[in-house]
């Protein structure tokens, strides 16, 4: 054995692999005049030719679970290369010859055929060592076929190898399979019962175009061409049994036929490439969908000069690869270590055309990406929305920083602790479940776990690889379909290990609260691991049952804007020196909603007070879509998977009612958009650093990239769904210029809603009469800093010193109030929600500290989430149908609630304003305020007017804040992004989004 072991190590394997490449690529051009009849047909037989070799790697092949992925793969690709599966005299058997898994059609098309392979896989020689051969001839034989079941499980370390090639198989069936090279690769499958809930490894492996896994490159992140939980399953879940769809008749000396499909091969037909080499070889995943900038913009360098040394494109932190984000389901039954998986566990079914025969889910693009589809699948929509990204969200994590480092120290973990469970709700959960089930107690998820990940082995953070992968994945489908919602569903589940943090949270987060309101801040409980829930009835259960272990079931709950709510509305506790001292609502996007004429009325526990608003919409209506854009329904099936009644014919498949799927006409797009464009565009310029893939790793190249497809979906909201605005004509009167701007809310909730620190603001010009701007209130610079006619940022814009050395008059909280009149260029109409800290310790004296609703402010102005004593300002715009205080208060008690989360939902330092004053029916629903301009002012001839509202998802004052109040690699690689990003030309060019926009409006002439 020592020879031996010279031969495995290091660079002595890398060099025994180069060769044995080399030899194959020589073979290769040694035989041109072969290619035209059989493109795989080499001159001489490829079979295995050290058995030293072989025999050594065989039992390290058969225990995939017995090594680290990447170099089980390593081991694995060394066993192909030598063809140490073509081993007849150690027992492994093969096909009787080259076959189809599908019709082959050709057309004519100007004189030449043109071929098209409609196979489950490309054709096929299958190997089966020695183990698989022999279930098969027990468990798969003639008489085998009328059975439900098979008689045995297949034994751990049976191994099938399908070697796949040119279609169609006609081309070299009359070739000897030794002589034949894989020009498609092989898909490979090895029996390991204890390491997975379905008992299989699956991958891909390709003679050439393939490395393993591990260690990941953040210039692909990849879906892992191999692995436990693989897509595969969105097939192999319809056999009848055991996963696999083999068959006696396939195995050579066995009696029987392979199954025959069409197969024209006319001519000079050129195939399309096979599905599955598509699937795992979809290019470059790594590019970007727009060009950043190769250095710091020089309006950001001068808005934010760097502190030291300023991250460059060779040392910016990185998130860890998306190829690492693999969490599958256990071995055995499902129960609490399976609580949570990662969405790749989802997407072989959940994303459009992941079977490469069928095409649910989508509809054909038009416009610049005519040729495409469209992805409308939950996967692929729900992946690039701002809740999939939410685990990789640069903007959070530096946000994080800020509370930990800076804002609140001596409570840091408890602040990480609380924060990750939302952004990294899977992890964090599946911490504390595990600590539990382990007798512990629920621990504290940290920011280091998230980007824990398995490579190298013996890193300090691999034992914790699933955590960091399952936070990473952001708010993703495990999350929202175990969510159980009402009295009844809450009592079955309370007191379960699954559910023991979540109680726990419930009680530090909202101990006043009760019945639904218990649940904010994402503090819901969950059902047990083997089941999903979803809004279909009589659905289909065999499939995910199989490759999961999970029954899905109908739940009407989630339907319901409740299960949105328990996640948008934030209710947190107020820090002060590592002291709680209150507790105050950061954001109330359901309750703006349950308070305004979008409510339906309803929760999980019946009727709420008032009834149906007259706008009635759920929160799935808008950010689930489901209509086309004709306003019809959109009809699909909801998954994509191989079905008995449309796939080409498969042995020892599961019948047609428990595969085939029913088109549904209630199918919803997971798009789940707001208007944050800014994020998107720093997904698609920066996939490297954020550690993701662009193209949708099934759709490939078929598809209109999704991050380019949310993009739309949010301009579109943005131009359609949010805001109206429009202006009076303007008068000349007394020596000043008028008009009056009236914006109304479109959306279910207030305008801007969510994270406190969003915004929209109004920008009023004076044209001449060449289109110039000669006078403007809410003009901005290249960052999006509003500014005065010189340019200079205006009051609030601006809360640190240059050099981040001192705020700038903390105590006077300088900011743009609301106005009903505006008459000069230093003011500007600014929608938002300002708060405040808690009064510095040397001001209060011996007066008992209040924060809350009601709290005078006498702290700063701060972006901490959990410094919020004091509302400064809130002018957001209402949504319709605005109920008063009264009655929000008796919604907010249905809801099991207190008054203050009505009284927070208010509007605050508003003045008088007619358009704030909620009558005894609602209100809100728009804003008016007047633009009175001096003639003075105004520098040349007026001739027009034009009004737009602008919003910002991350306003410069708050990116400030980010810069100068946190270090290290979160703020590290927020400040490299927003500096390097470039919105020339985009919708958000100039770090503002427009919303709506007057036109310009003539004045008239004299």
């Amino acid at each position: 054995m020592s020879n031996l072991s010279n031969r495995l190590p290091g660079g002595t394997l890398r060099r025994a692999v180069r060769g044995l490449s080399a030899a194959l690529l020589l073979s290769l051009a040694a035989g041109p005049a072969l290619a035209a009849a059989c493109p795989a047909e080499q001159p001489g037989a490829l079979v295995p030719t050290d058995a030293e070799l072989c025999r050594y790697l065989t039992p390290v092949v058969a225990d995939p679970s017995g090594l680290p992925l990447g170099a089980y793969e390593e081991k694995l690709g060394l066993f192909l290369r030598n063809f140490c599966h073509r081993d007849s005299g150690a027992g492994w058997v093969r096909d009787k010859a080259v076959r189809d898994t599908g019709p082959f059609t050709t057309v004519l098309q100007s004189g030449t055929w043109t071929g098209s392979y409609h196979g489950t896989h490309a054709p096929v020689v299958i190997w089966y060592s020695p183990e698989m051969a022999q279930w098969i001839r027990d468990n798969r034989g003639p008489d085998d076929e009328a059975k439900a079941t098979d008689d045995a499980p297949v034994p751990d370390g049976a191994i099938l190898i399908k070697e796949m090639y040119p279609a169609p198989a006609a081309l070299c069936a009359d070739v000897d399979p030794l002589k034949l090279l894989p020009t498609s690769g092989a898909a490979v499958m090895v029996r390991d019962s204890m390491a997975s809930q379905d008992g299989w490894f699956w991958g891909w492996f390709g003679w050439s175009g393939w490395d393993p896994d591990w260690p990941a490159r953040n210039d692909q992140n990849r879906l892992a061409y191999m692995g436990f939980g693989q897509y595969c399953m969105n097939c192999h879940a319809s056999a009848r049994d055991n996963l696999t769809f083999s068959s006696a008749k396939n195995l050579q000396g066995e009696p029987g036929t392979p199954l025959v499909f069409l197969s024209q091969d006319e001519g000079e037909s050129k195939p399309a490439d096979p599905h599955h080499a598509t699937v795992v070889l979809p290019g470059d995943d790594a590019n970007r969908l727009g060009q950043p900038l190769n250095t710091y913009s020089a309006a950001f360098a001068a808005a934010f000069p760097p502190d030291g040394t300023a991250p460059s494109w060779a040392d910016v932190p990185k998130m860890p690869s998306e190829t690492y984000d693999n969490v599958w389901m256990p071995a055995g039954p499902p129960d609490g270590h399976g609580a949570y998986l990662t969405s790749d566990q989802c997407l072989g079914c959940h994303d459009a055309g992941s079977t490469g025969l069928q095409f649910d889910m989508t509809r054909p693009a038009t416009g610049e990406h005519a040729g495409k589809l469209l992805n409308l699948s939950p996967y692929a929509t729900w992946r690039n929305s701002p809740m999939g990204l939410a685990g990789r969200d640069p903007i959070f994590f530096a946000q994080m920083a800020s509370e930990t480092q800076t804002f609140h120290p001596d409570a840091a973990d408890v602040v990480a602790n609380t924060c990750l469970g939302c952004h990294g709700i899977m992890g964090q959960r599946q911490f504390g479940i595990d600590n539990v089930l382990a007798g512990e107690d629920c621990g504290a998820f940290g920011r280091d776990l998230v980007d824990a990940v398995p490579y190298p082995p013996d890193n300090p953070l691999a034992e914790f690889a699933d955590y960091g992968a399952l936070a990473r994945d952001g708010i993703s489908c495990t999350t929202c379909h175990r969510m159980v919602l009402g009295e009844a569903a809450t009592a079955a589940n309370a007191g379960t290990p699954r559910n023991a943090c979540v109680e726990q949270r419930q009680q530090f987060l909202n101990p006043d609260e009760e019945k639904f309101a218990k649940t904010f801040t994402g503090s819901f409980l969950v059902g047990p691991a083997d089941r999903l829930y979803g809004p279909f009835e009589d659905v289909k259960t065999a499939p995910m049952e199989t490759a999961l272990g999970i029954v899905p079931e109908h739940n009407a709950t989630i339907q319901m804007s409740e299960t949105c709510g328990t996640c948008h509305t934030v209710h947190l506790p107020v820090f002060d020196q590592g002291k709680t001292v209150g507790r105050v609502y950061e954001q109330l996007t359901y309750p703006e909603w349950a308070f305004s004429a979008y409510r339906t009325g309803t929760a999980p526990d019946g009727p709420l007070p008032f009834g149906q608003g007259e706008r009635w919409q759920s929160c799935q209506d808008c950010h689930m879509p489901d209509t086309e854009p004709d306003g019809g329904p959109s009809r699909s099936r909801i998954a994509s998977i191989q079905e008995y009644a449309n796939f080409p014919q498969a042995e020892f498949a599961k019948p047609a009612e428990e595969i085939d799927l029913p088109v549904r006409e209630d199918f919803s797009r997971h798009t789940l958009v707001g208007l944050n464009v800014f994020l998107l565009k720093m997904a698609q310029q920066f996939p490297d650093v954020l550690g993701i893939r662009t193209q949708d790793p099934m759709l490939t190249t078929k598809g209109v990239d999704p991050l380019v497809a949310t993009e739309q979906q949010m301009l579109d909201q943005a131009r359609t769904g949010t805001a109206k605005l429009t202006v009076s004509k303007p008068e000349v009167t007394d020596g000043t210029l008028s008009a009056t701007v009236t914006i109304e809310n479109l959306v279910g909730h207030k305008f801007p809603s969510g994270v406190g620190f969003r915004r929209a603001f109004v920008t009023f010009e004076v044209l001449d009469r060449l289109g110039a701007t000669i006078w403007a209130s809410g003009a901005s610079d290249a960052m999006g800093r509003l500014v005065d006619a010189e340019g200079t940022p205006i009051a609030g814009e601006l809360w640190w010193e240059p050099d981040c050395s001192a705020r700038i008059a903390p105590l006077e909280r300088r900011h743009q109030p609301h106005y009903q009149e505006i008459t000069a260029e230093t003011q500007a109409q600014i929608y938002q929600e300002l708060v405040s800290t808690p009064p510095p310790p040397e001001s209060r004296g011996d007066a008992a500290l209040q924060c809350g609703h009601g709290a005078a402010p006498a702290g700063q102005l701060t972006t901490s989430f959990l410094s919020i004593c004091a509302e400064v300002k809130d002018n957001r715009l209402l949504p319709h149908g605005y109920l008063p205080t009264d009655k929000r208060k008796q919604i907010a008690a249905a809801l099991g609630a207190n008054d203050d989360m009505a009284e927070d939902a208010g509007s605050t330092a508003v003045g008088d304003d007619p358009d704030y004053q909620l009558a005894e029916d609602g209100g809100g629903g728009t804003d008016s305020l007047v633009y009175a301009v001096p003639l003075t002012d105004i520098r040349g001839t007026p001739a027009a007017i034009r009004a737009t509202l602008n919003y910002q998802a991350t306003p410069p004052f708050y990116l400030q804040d980010r810069f100068c109040t946190a270090e290290g690699p979160d703020r590290d690689r927020l400040y490299f992004l927003t500096g390097h990003l470039n919105l020339n030309g985009t919708e958000a060019a100039g770090w503002k989004l427009r919303v709506a926009d007057s036109g310009t409006v003539r004045l008239e002439a004299e």
